[in-house]
């Protein structure tokens, strides 16, 4: 479904159950229903901007898409009516005069717009300036430096329709000697692939060492070259002086829904007890942040601990890596995950009911703060099912290995708690919406600690989704989830036979 069917949707769960949804201190409660789904704050962060910046004309709607999609031939091969990316931008650091600080600015932009008009320019400009800060999340704290860890992570912004567009940033010192500045390349994109984007930063920062002027022919082939679908691949040719003609070859994952995620940091920053506290918090919507030194650390943890909840989707607000500009959105009394670097820990520690949840090497301790029952919500039974399928995983764990293992320790807990969801569906007809009875859901739940847990997890906005799009579609007509739920009573089925 796509943002706006989203959005509609969360609106009419809005009406239905009465929970309130995500948003900034100081916003209009009328704006709060646009404010939920993977969130940045982006219309609120804009307008920060803008009035950070001393502008005096009011936000405007987001514009739309600035570069119109080329419809191209259908292929099974190929995600048909996607660009790989809309823009790549280089980010500078530039001093300022008047002040002797370092400002990120755009130093290079592929590809330049040209012929908008005014309001789609302002629009344009209010967007660059917006990502110059994601990828400079410290603000104006830097200076000269001779050694600098490449660092790559990603974000994402939510226009106010609920569209969404992800941002693959990778920060490194620039080829040269002595003291310089960090610069970060960026790339805005619809498509969530993370591993495929960090393999065209490789490339693109191959071609810049040579020179600038490299970069151009390769996104330009990159932009004209057909998406893949999931499990397929597209090659890239590219000339290089002294090297000749390349051919990148980039592949997306079979599971699309992996694509975007690598478990590995998330599983060696924290125990595996540890993770399933901060799962068990997640799956009751609460207010999470975590807490690192480093950029790629928070967005790939963040991205995993959304990815364990699938087949739902976090609602509320997220924010992977929350610049020094938006930190009083920790403030919020509603639902977030966001990250933040380790230098403003506590500007989080001040606020209660919520987890922080340290990530850094040598820490004292994980949970700087928590309410306390992280270790009691999921029951117990389960929770150690979980526990002893994660275990089963070696030291050295590949990305593939954790991308199949890890689904299958926690889609069961799924399963086996909200699984039989669609026998309480009744229906009118086949082809006609249904009405979730959930009375009848709980009662068929034999187990009281069971039953305890999802009687709160069925009041949260996530769930909420998930069954009035399990409402609207047809009987005969199964999703993910469904598959998986046949899959595994098949499997058990053939289990009990075998004894």
């Amino acid at each position: 479904m796509n943002g706006v069917g989203m959005m509609r949707n969360r609106r009419r769960g809005d009406k239905k159950t009465g929970r309130k949804s995500a948003f900034l201190p100081g916003e209009d409660e009328d704006d709060r229903g646009a404010m939920k789904r993977l969130s940045t704050m982006w219309s609120s962060f804009r307008g920060k901007i803008s009035r950070d910046r001393a502008s005096k004309e009011p936000d405007s709607p987001v514009s739309p898409e600035l570069a119109a999609v080329e419809e191209k031939p259908r292929d099974q091969r190929y995600a048909s009516g996607q660009f790989f990316f809309e823009y790549l931008v280089v980010v500078s650091l530039k001093k300022n005069i008047r002040s002797g600080e370092y400002e990120p600015q755009i130093s290079y932009q592929f590809p330049k717009r040209d012929g908008m008009v005014r309001f789609q320019k302002e629009e344009e400009e209010k967007t660059l300036k917006a990502i110059t800060l994601f990828c400079f999340p410290e603000g104006i704290n830097w200076a000269p430096l001779t050694e600098y860890r490449s660092e790559t992570f990603s974000f994402v912004l939510t226009e106010v329709d609920g569209s969404r567009r992800n941002g693959y940033c990778r920060r490194l010192l620039p080829h040269g000697n002595g003291a310089r500045l960090p610069e970060a390349y960026c790339i805005i994109s619809k498509l969530a692939c993370f591993g495929l984007f960090s393999k065209i930063f490789d490339e693109v920062e191959k071609r810049k060492v040579k020179s600038i002027a490299m970069i151009y022919p390769f996104m330009q082939s990159l932009r004209e070259a057909p998406f893949p679908a999931p499990g397929n691949t597209v090659n890239i040719k590219s000339f290089i002086p002294e090297s000749g003609t390349e051919i990148i070859s980039l592949t997306r994952p079979t599971d699309s829904w992996l694509e975007h995620v690598d478990f590995r940091p998330l599983f060696s920053a924290l125990t595996d007890e540890e993770v399933l506290q901060v799962f068990a918090a997640t799956v009751l919507e609460r207010r999470i942040v975590f807490i690192a030194e480093e950029l790629g650390t928070l967005s790939q943890v963040i991205h995993a601990v959304t990815v364990l909840l699938h087949p739902f989707i976090w609602q509320h607000t997220l924010i992977s890596i929350v610049p020094e500009i938006l930190i009083d959105v920790v403030m919020a009394p509603t639902p977030y995950l966001l990250g933040v670097q380790k230098r403003l820990a506590d500007e989080v520690t001040e606020q209660g009911d919520l987890l922080a949840v340290d990530l850094s090497e040598g820490r004292k301790q994980t949970f700087i703060r928590q309410i306390g029952d992280e270790d009691s919500i999921l029951p117990h039974k389960l929770r150690d099912e979980i526990l002893q399928a994660l275990k089963s995983r070696s030291e050295k764990a590949t990305l593939e290995e954790m991308n199949r293992l890890v689904p299958e320790a926690f889609l069961p807990f799924f399963i086996k708690t909200v699984g039989h969801f669609a026998k309480h569906i009744a229906r009118p007809g086949p082809e006609k919406p249904g009405q979730f009875q959930k009375r009848s859901f709980y009662k068929a739940l034999e187990s009281k600690s069971t039953r305890h847990f999802v009687k709160q997890f069925v009041e949260t906005q996530m769930f909420d989704l998930f069954i009035q799009e399990a409402e609207q579609r047809p009987a005969n007509q199964n999703g993910f989830f469904e598959q998986k739920i046949a899959e595994y009573q098949k499997k058990m089925r053939e289990k009990a036979k075998k004894h």
